[in-house]
């Protein structure tokens, strides 16, 4: 079906100052002999304006090339990358830059797993390097001196996506200062000439100026050091878009169903039989299916790239049915916090939590993002972080925090769970050794499986797959060009391209910085699709939700230029606001159904299943079951509940079913969110509540006791799921031990047991099961 995309506009604007001066704006559009997007004047001065026009080929497009593959034997592909998270991007990227024919197929949506759920950081590992001392472990010295390396090309390729970061440890005793400073100056000396910025000491008073919410108490100074930060999703997807502008054909809900291999016999499309002489049990290619329409075909490659992540062994399994796994899967917890949490310009790190692992406190996306837990999990798609970790990583914070500010569980606007693939050598005598960076594996069929490292090391990973490669197959390929080469939308961007966005739209000052570092200078084409907003000012550029400067037409571009075909993928990977704010993102959801809808053509039964997809995925996202509001109508109201029960069936919780809880909870907090809110006029009866209970009790002072305390709360909070152990817990948090309580922490108490009703369960579990299993440090690559 032919589709009409949608043009980018000439639009001609006028603008009147409130001095009375008018302003013109005018957008030229880019011809197809459009030179580059920044020109210097005279003076030196950038100058900068839409770049060459470009177009990527549509879906439909890609998904003809890769039925070529089958048809026609020079349309063979050189490589298959199956898996479109960092790595297998990176290895695309490689190989297309190298002059090779490749093809990505992912079977959900680009960056949609490990890739999308990181810390956000771009690091060489402070942590590691005091392992790598005290431990005297050579390994780990490799390993953070090949990630600060990596990480100043990372800074280089996506100027756009990625930043500096200063990062600050607060010293709470005077021998550790300089313990810290020593083993920050070391971190940069093994950067080398590639360190992005020296890392230096702050006094008492500077510490609390730089971060106002920093513990003051018993503080002795900071060490402040420097480490990368991006927008993972964005990355990803901008590794798959310069992909695709080398040449490669890529394909997201493409599902691998099986490994062909030379024992098989080889069908063509037209259903003959192709007998021709190959190597027994080789790869040649795979069957896939397109996830979205139900067809399937083959595709065929000289050689196979396994960059699945923590889907690895599923993969190896198609490909060995006596496969042993290799994949220890673990997650990685993150929480977001209102951007009030953090400075805008200093994250902060625990060196040492409770259980021993670091913490990180990081300003990203203008709001506050901490993390991350480290334990053992089961590998499944959109896997739901546990009530426990949030609550361990709350009370984290409020360690480091001024007691001035209260850290409730209600201020957590998102939360969300990464599976972080740690592997073991299969080669390996031992079957519990865990694999410190990332393993290269080649299958007796010639199946090459990448597996482990981080978000930092992936180029350098890919380069190192696309070697193998190359080498293992005998392709005819170039050198190594990705140090240099830099991703879409970095060629024509500059720190002040925002202004020319301005003046040329008539965008906020906001929206526009979005644009700017989201797109860098694809940004213009994103403006191509904006519409009037009808207003004096802005001009162009209509948001969708006044919180948070993601507007309408990044929606459209989505869709016609970044593969976008659900109204998740463009909530969580697009943009990024089920991470910044899982409420604003259900808030804005009808609209980006609509939308996405007319571009797509979408019927009515389509827009009502992405709703309920939606809503079903927000649950990943720390959303709680019974805060749906779209609901179509109780027929899909009720199979989503079941189909609740069924993913929970088995799990006990001190011999009830979970599912009994969740439910309870969804019915209960059916038209709620999870940051609660009291009614209008709630507070004040509530006041009056307490004080007429405590005119009997001990008038005079106002006090309550806390057996009346509890009593009260039942009759006047709706507790859902919440149990009474839970109800103490919130009592001795809020008094600090003492056995009796006023007004104010009694509305305290209310506005606390709000939160956790309107909140995902926690899991009962037993104390010996409720002990976090906590993968070691030095195992883990440092979280998600």
């Amino acid at each position: 079906m032919l589709r009409t995309l949608r043009r980018p506009r000439n639009v001609a604007l006028l603008a009147t100052t409130t001095a009375g001066v008018a302003v013109t704006y005018s957008f030229l559009s880019s011809s197809s002999n459009a030179a580059a997007v920044t020109r210097e004047s005279k003076n030196g001065a950038k100058r900068y304006s839409p770049p060459t026009p470009w177009t990527p080929p549509s879906r439909k497009d890609m998904l003809e090339r890769l039925k070529l593959s089958n048809r026609n034997k020079d349309e063979e592909f050189d490589l298959l990358v199956i898996g479109g998270g960092a790595t297998g991007a990176g290895v695309a990227l490689d190989a297309a830059s190298r002059g090779l024919k490749v093809a990505l197929v992912e079977q959900n949506d680009f960056s949609s797993g490990t890739s999308s759920k990181s810390t956000k950081l771009v690091h060489g590992g402070v942590r590691y390097l005091q392992k790598a001392i005290f431990e005297l472990d050579y390994e780990q010295y490799k390993l953070v001196r090949e990630a600060l390396h990596e990480r100043k090309i990372f800074l280089h390729t996506a100027p756009y996506l990625s930043i500096m970061q200063p990062i600050m440890l607060p010293v709470y005793k005077w021998w550790q200062l300089p313990y810290y400073y020593a083993g920050c100056k070391m971190y940069d000396i093994l950067a080398g000439h590639q360190n992005i910025s020296a890392s230096y000491l702050m006094s008492h008073s500077k510490a609390i100026e730089a971060f106002p919410m920093l513990q003051e108490r018993g503080l002795v100074g900071a060490v402040v050091y420097y480490d990368g930060m991006h927008n993972d999703a964005r990355m990803n997807l901008a590794l798959i878009m310069t992909a695709v502008k080398h040449g490669a054909a890529v394909a997201n809900y493409v599902e691998v169903t099986k490994l062909l291999k030379s024992n098989q016999s080889l069908t063509t499309l037209d259903g003959s039989s192709n007998t021709e002489d190959r190597k027994d049990g080789k790869l040649y290619g795979a069957k896939v299916k397109d996830k979205l329409t139900g067809e399937e075909w083959e595709v065929h490659a000289k050689g196979i790239i396994n960059a699945t992540g923590p889907f690895t062994d599923s993969l190896l399994s198609l490909d060995n049915p006596s496969h042993k796994p290799i994949v220890q899967a673990s997650a990685g917890v993150h929480i977001t916090f209102p951007n009030y949490y953090s400075p805008r310009n200093m994250g902060l790190l625990d060196p040492a939590t409770s259980d021993g692992r670091v913490i990180f406190f990081l300003p990203w996306q203008g709001n506050t993002i901490a993390g991350t837990t480290d334990s053992p999990a089961p590998v499944r798609r959109d896997p739901r972080p546990h009530e426990e970790d949030i609550q361990w990583i709350l009370e984290e914070v409020k360690r480091y925090l001024s007691p001035d500010i209260q850290v409730r569980r209600g201020d957590v606007l998102s939360a969300w769970a990464g599976l972080r693939p740690l592997v073991s050598n299969p080669n390996s005598t031992s079957t519990q050794a865990l694999v410190r960076n990332h393993l290269i594996h080649v299958s007796p069929s010639g199946l090459v499986t990448i597996a482990g490292g981080k978000w930092t090391t992936y180029r350098a990973m890919a380069e190192e797959t696309v070697d193998e490669a190359v080498k293992l197959f005998g392709l005819k390929a170039g050198p190594c060009r990705t140090k240099e080469t830099q991703l879409i939308g970095s060629e024509g961007w500059g720190k002040n391209m925002f202004i020319s966005l301005i003046q040329r739209y008539g965008l906020e000052t906001e929206v526009a910085q979005h644009l700017s570092d989201n797109y860098g200078d694809r940004a213009w084409a994103v403006c191509g699709y904006a519409e009037p907003t009808g207003l004096r000012w802005p001009h162009y550029g209509k948001r969708l939700s006044r919180s948070y400067p993601y507007i309408e037409a990044e929606v459209r571009y989505a869709v016609h230029n970044e593969y976008a075909l659900t109204a998740v993928d463009f909530l969580a990977r697009r943009s990024r606001l089920t991470f910044l704010n899982s409420n604003i993102a259900l808030d804005v959801l009808p609209r980006v159904v609509e939308i996405m809808g007319d571009e797509l053509h979408w019927p009515k039964w389509r827009r009502n299943k992405e709703i309920r997809d939606a809503e079903l995925f927000m649950e990943s996202m720390g959303v709680p079951f019974g805060s749906r509001r779209y609901r179509v109508g109780w027929s899909e109201w009720t199979r989503e509940l079941l189909k609740r029960v069924w993913l929970l069936s088995g799990n006990r919780v001190n011999g009830d079913n979970v599912e009994g809880l969740v439910i309870k909870g969804a019915v209960q907090n059916a038209t709620r969110i999870s940051r609660a809110q009291f009614e209008p006029g709630e507070v004040d009866r509530l006041k009056g509540s307490f004080t007429r209970r405590t005119s009997t009790v001990q008038d005079a002072t106002k006090w309550m006791s806390m057996e009346d305390v509890k009593t009260l709360v039942t009759e006047k909070i709706d507790l859902a799921w919440l149990e009474e152990s839970d109800v103490d817990r919130v009592i001795l948090e809020v008094t600090h031990g003492r056995k009796v309580i006023d007004q104010e922490e009694f509305i305290h108490v209310c506005a606390t047991l709000k939160d956790l009703a309107a909140s995902p369960p926690l899991s009962r579990k037993s104390p010996k099961t409720r002990e976090r299993r906590r993968i070691p440090v030095e195992k883990s690559g440092g979280g998600v």
